[in-house]
């Protein structure tokens, strides 16, 4: 049996306590827990609501309230439930949306009309709500509790945990964590993890990572003793009312109290007010009239870590081996960040999807401390100060000219469309168009071990050619895809890859041999990339039509390029790649050239349009770790007769007629486009959900991608879309969509 490494977590809170937890009950026992304070726990309002856009996180928080309810110390969870009001059209209309993102995580929920909101809780007024989201398996945790439960079974274990430990160093050697020492002690250790919560950054600082996470203020005030409330409760249970949230409140029942919290200053310095809560009562005053005789009994001011997007910050030092963070951002979501924390560490991989909350999803630009800070307020709920640092590409100034309408995407500055997304992809189809490709990610590996490296990272057969370009895929070790890749073979020992984010870089990174044969280097920022494609493309650079091989170095007019034979809109054309310094040239060049042709500059919106018809999967969104090659159509980039590759083991004996569950097109007979998370109903039940949608336009049809049961995929088979709280149909559709005969 191979020894059980030394691990040591860095705070003592909610969150630590369960990550000892967590981690002892799958036999990591040699778990020692350093918390600067005197004492263990936690505090905070303890509000719990599962339901969220982001499907990882609402997973947490189903495990977080199933966890706590089964903790056997008092009461750790108390499902009493949520009631999410609306008080505008535009927030019913959200409701709705959330109901459908409930039912796809199969989260129980009602929506309710006014009547029946005031039924639910009865202090409300029925006039100033025009219906709710009841969520009753929502509802309370006693943090503190909830921690003290957790430590003392991880302690039943053999974890330790030691109070009045102030880490001032984080010990490294040969590249990975050795060791942490305190102001009085020093603590061998293998593996390092820091729930450090507010100290995330210092701790981080420590270890030479940016761990971005900034302070966020919440008011939370006590009523004095309400009439409707006077023995309702006892001093034990508290609550037995849902929690109600509307418009940035939550308010929950003391005994016969309310609690209002609220969104506090956005310089978090400072102590609670009564005189700075008062817009907060106001509106609560709305809803509730019996607040009008009572007034704020007391009040507090806590900080809370934040985020740029408000998401979970898990995983591991990119450059630092063993050195963790995990910052869960409050007691809703700390459980299940713990037990995939676990997971992962124990058994070398996640059971669920974490690219939204990796470490890794943040690059160098994105960590500037004022983005992070002003990203962070934002998505608390401030108004945000400035847009932030954001990239444009060498042509911005001509899509600028072109009447381009932009849209901030993962730091860059996009062209959504020009004058209209439907004229750009039908031009595509019938004519030529130029699209900026430049925000993706790309890479040039190179060395005598490059090729042997991406062999085994990836799926797909490399040892081809130069000139050749491979479709080929990353899995984790499980077998679930974390993302496709292009690789062109340039040279023997130099490779193009294009990556989709920050996080495939670091993956690659992170698996680097250490002898030094490989070199990788992310050429995104000195590079600009153009698509060019359409059934005109070839006389636009007829030149380049000569050409046998997918990808090889030339000129256009003067420009030198290098040219990829790749097309994800299914249009004759290239991907043509030069340095910055030349993009706006390069540009030039190309307009010139198209014009006699009727070229067009093109968006994402069409391009999202195209890919779909082509029935081009894109990874993080239709396609994550949680799904196999031969579930999302993708079998094809996999030859299991390569030799070894990552993940291999995990796929022998999978195949496309063995799968339970596929990556299905649908068409929606509704012309309004699916935005991700509704659910998809089959014979009057719940069986999946929509990950993307788009308007076909070329061929006419609302698309959508959706995860189905597989006896559910025969092309034709209806289904219905919940979509806004309405029943949308749609049919199963054969692909790729463009050249079916549905």
């Amino acid at each position: 049996m191979a020894p059980r490494p030394r691990v040591i977590v860095i705070g003592a809170g909610l969150l630590g306590c369960a990550v000892a937890d967590e981690l002892t009950e799958r036999g990591w026992t040699d778990v020692t827990v350093l918390e600067r304070g005197p004492s263990i726990g936690s505090s905070g309002a303890g509000v719990l609501v599962r339901t969220h856009r982001d499907r990882a996180v609402t997973e947490f928080a189903k495990y977080t309230a199933e966890k706590y309810a089964g903790l056997t110390v008092d009461w750790c969870f108390q499902p009493v439930g949520s009631l999410e009001l609306a008080t505008t059209p535009e927030q019913l209309a959200d409701l709705r949306r959330r109901h459908g993102w409930a039912t796809a995580s199969g989260i129980r929920g009602y929506l309710r009309d006014p009547g029946e909101c005031a039924q639910l809780h009865p202090l409300l007024d029925p006039a100033k709500v025009l219906g709710g989201l009841h969520v009753p398996e929502d509802g309370l945790v006693k943090p503190a509790r909830a921690a003290l439960a957790q430590a003392r079974r991880a302690e039943a274990r053999g974890a330790r945990f030691l109070t009045g430990q102030e880490v001032v160093e984080i010990v490294r050697a040969a590249g990975r964590v050795t060791a942490v020492a305190t102001a009085t002690d020093r603590f061998r250790a293998d593996l390092v993890i820091s729930c450090a919560g507010l100290r995330g950054p210092s701790v981080g600082r420590l270890a030479g990572l940016t761990v971005p996470v900034v302070p966020i203020a919440y008011d939370h005030a006590r009523t004095t003793p309400l009439a409707g409330l006077a023995g309702h409760n006892d001093d034990f249970t508290e609550a037995g009312k849902p929690v109600l949230r509307v418009g940035g409140l939550e308010m929950r029942e003391h005994v016969d109290r309310l609690g209002i919290t609220a969104l506090g200053p956005a310089e978090p310095g400072g102590a609670f007010a009564p005189a700075g809560f008062e817009e907060s009562w106001t509106a609560a005053l709305r809803l509730m009239p019996a607040l009008a005789d009572a007034k704020v009994e007391e009040g507090v001011r806590s900080l809370f870590p934040g985020t740029p997007d408000g998401l979970p910050l898990l995983g591991e030092h990119p450059e630092v081996d063993g050195f963790w963070v995990a910052e869960a951002l409050g007691c809703t979501w700390s459980a299940g960040a713990a037990r995939e924390l676990a997971r992962w560490l124990v058994e070398g991989q996640a059971h669920l999807d974490l690219h939204s909350v990796d470490l890794a999803r943040f690059d160098r630009v994105q960590l500037a401390p004022g983005q992070v800070r002003e990203r962070s307020l934002a998505s608390a709920g401030h108004l945000s100060k400035t847009a932030g640092l954001v990239r444009s590409t060498p042509c911005y100034e001509r899509e600028v000219a072109l009447g381009a309408h932009f849209r901030d995407e993962d730091g860059w500055t996009r062209p959504q469309w020009y004058r209209d997304g439907r004229e750009e992809a039908v031009a595509t189809r019938s004519q030529v168009a130029l699209f900026d490709l430049t925000p993706r990610r790309r890479l040039e590996i190179t060395g005598r071990g490059a090729l042997p490296f991406l062999q085994t990272m990836t799926t797909n057969q490399l040892d081809r050619p130069p000139g050749t370009i491979t479709e080929t895929l990353l899995l984790g070790e499980d077998g679930g895809v974390r993302s496709d890749l292009t690789v062109a073979r340039l040279e023997p020992e130099r490779f193009h890859v294009a990556v989709h984010n920050h996080r495939d870089v670091a993956w690659l990174r992170r698996h680097l041999p250490g002898d030094g044969t490989v070199q990788l280097r992310e050429t995104t920022s000195g590079t600009c990339c153009l698509g060019l494609w359409g059934p005109l493309a070839p006389q636009v650079l007829p030149e380049l039509s000569t050409s046998d091989s997918r990808a090889w170095r030339t000129y256009a007019g003067e420009v030198p390029v290098t040219v990829l034979r790749v097309s994800e809109v299914g249009e004759p054309g290239w991907e043509l790649h030069t340095g910055a310094d030349l993009g706006r040239q390069l540009w030039d060049t190309l307009w010139a050239a198209g014009q006699a042709h009727g070229i067009v500059a093109a968006g994402q919106d069409a391009l999202r349009s195209l890919r779909m018809e082509e029935g081009h999967r894109k990874y993080g969104v239709d396609v994550t770790t949680e799904h196999d090659p031969y579930e999302a159509g993708l079998g094809f980039a996999v030859r299991m007769d390569k030799g070894y590759f990552l993940g291999r083991d995990m796929l022998v004996g999978r195949s496309p007629s063995t799968v339970s569950r596929k990556l299905t097109c649908l068409t929606v007979e509704d012309a309004r486009p699916m935005q991700g998370r509704e659910p998809v109903y089959a014979e009057g039940r719940p069986a999946g959900f929509v990950t993307s949608g788009a308007f076909g336009y070329t061929v006419g049809k609302n698309l959508a991608y959706a995860w189905l049961p597989v006896e559910y995929t025969r092309p034709r088979t209806p289904v219905e879309i919940e979509y806004f709280g309405e029943r949308l149909a749609a049919r199963v559709a054969a692909e790729p969509l463009r050249r079916s005969h549905e």
